[in-house]
């Protein structure tokens, strides 16, 4: 089934950078879509879009804002000890509003048992999807290669208990474009869970080879040990959980977790993924 006027696209997220990336290309296509957001004053102004207010915890609010869509794109809520929580509300709202096709934003080796904490919430969230019988299409993105740069400390070094594990950084460009042929015909697609990674698996040390090359100043990678990674992380006064989610995004790549690279990007978009490399070289301009 198409998305038309009288049954819009909803995207979630549309203030953030990939659900406003989605949004973009939807706009571009012609699709009538609603973004759901918490602050409508601060979504998109978009040809066929219109903003509507709705927190995820917020179950009326979600009903009211889904009501009459078909298809949402669900990206999931800002890391807290509560996500979860707020995703089954989500989700139990979509099923309220008569909603037939949820496009949920997951993460790559989601497993209750996933050495990246988050990904174990991932999990929980796809497996309460499936519960419901909505159709799904649940797209595990691996790391994003936008963010590589940020894990540079100010010395120029990246530290963490990575080892020599590897993984396939995916740019969020190419996620969105991935969500939005999803979106355009998602009963394509429905039941199919995509991994969606970047063109190779890299270490961070050869990660931070290629932060050297393209940004032009030396970037280091010093491997710690899993004491000195929370111990080194302890100053930010985080709570513990999010000092977990922290460290365990490394240990999950020393165990392999985030290594493999999938076809799925190339075929869904029409065009080979991106290189960390050239997702580094455009942010730099």
């Amino acid at each position: 089934m198409t998305p038309t006027p009288d049954q819009p696209v909803v995207v979630t997220g549309a203030t953030g950078r990939l659900g406003g990336r989605v949004a973009r290309i939807l706009a571009e296509r012609g699709t009538e879509q609603r973004l759901l957001v918490r602050s409508p004053e601060r979504a998109p102004a978009l040809p066929g879009a219109t903003a509507v207010r709705a927190e995820y915890v917020d179950h009326d609010a979600v009903v009211r804002g889904l009501a009459g869509a078909s298809t949402v794109f669900m990206v999931s809520a800002s890391e807290s000890a509560d996500r979860l929580a707020e995703h089954r509300t989500f989700v139990d709202a979509a099923v309220a509003a008569g909603v037939r096709h949820l496009v949920y934003v997951s993460f790559f080796g989601a497993a209750p048992d996933a050495t990246f904490t988050l990904a174990r919430d991932h999990f929980h969230t796809e497996e309460h999807i499936r519960a419901t019988g909505l159709a799904y299409t649940f797209l595990r993105d691996n790391m994003y290669a936008d963010f590589v740069p940020a894990l540079v400390g100010e010395d120029g070094v990246v530290r963490g208990p990575a080892g020599d594990g590897r993984a396939a950084f995916v740019a969020q460009d190419d996620i969105a474009e991935a969500a939005a042929a999803v979106l355009a015909r998602p009963d394509d697609h429905a039941g199919a869970v995509y991994d969606l990674t970047g063109p190779e698996s890299l270490s961070l040390a050869e990660a931070a080879a290629i932060l050297t090359e393209v940004g032009g100043r030396t970037v280091a990678y010093h491997p710690e040990t899993v004491e000195e990674a929370y111990d080194s992380r302890a100053s930010y006064g985080a709570p513990p959980w999010q000092v977990d989610a922290w460290v365990s995004t490394y240990t999950a790549i020393a165990a392999g977790e985030l290594d493999g690279v999938s076809d799925a990007v190339p075929r869904l978009i029409g065009r080979p993924a991106t290189p960390l490399a050239d997702v580094v070289r455009s942010a730099e301009g």
